[in-house]
């Protein structure tokens, strides 16, 4: 399904975007936990990892690990179906998916947004 909303996206997006890989794991790991200092695993559905470009993150430097992006399933599950307001799972993943590689880009969230109804429109709604 992540890889369906990727897909999705617009093609100049997914053409800025193709090096930052996309992890899915079922919750954050430990140290995610205790770095954002959630009261659950449930309390994310997902999480830039690196430096966005506009820090200067075009290039690791030596010691930094490459950007990524983390979807976490159970939690967007878990917001899935506790959501009331007819949002379908694929419209989350993507919603979740844009919203952390934005980051790596430094987009508002105006852009982000617009990404998005870009990608909905594209794909009839994944």
């Amino acid at each position: 399904m992540a890889l369906a909303a990727f897909d999705a996206l617009p093609a100049e997006f997914r053409e800025l975007a193709e090096n930052v890989p996309c992890a899915v794991a079922d919750f954050p790991d430990d140290e995610t936990i205790a770095e954002m200092e959630l009261e659950s695993p449930f309390d994310i559905l997902g999480l830039f990892r690196g430096v966005g470009l506009p820090q200067g993150g075009v290039l690791a430097q030596t010691g930094q690990l490459p950007n990524q992006v983390w979807l976490y399933r159970r939690p967007i599950l878990d917001y899935w179906a506790e959501s009331e307001d007819g949002e379908t799972l694929g419209e989350i993943v993507t919603h979740v998916l844009v919203h952390e590689i934005g980051h790596h880009f430094g987009f508002s969230d105006e852009d982000m947004e617009a990404i998005e109804a870009a990608a909905d429109a594209e794909a009839g709604k994944v």
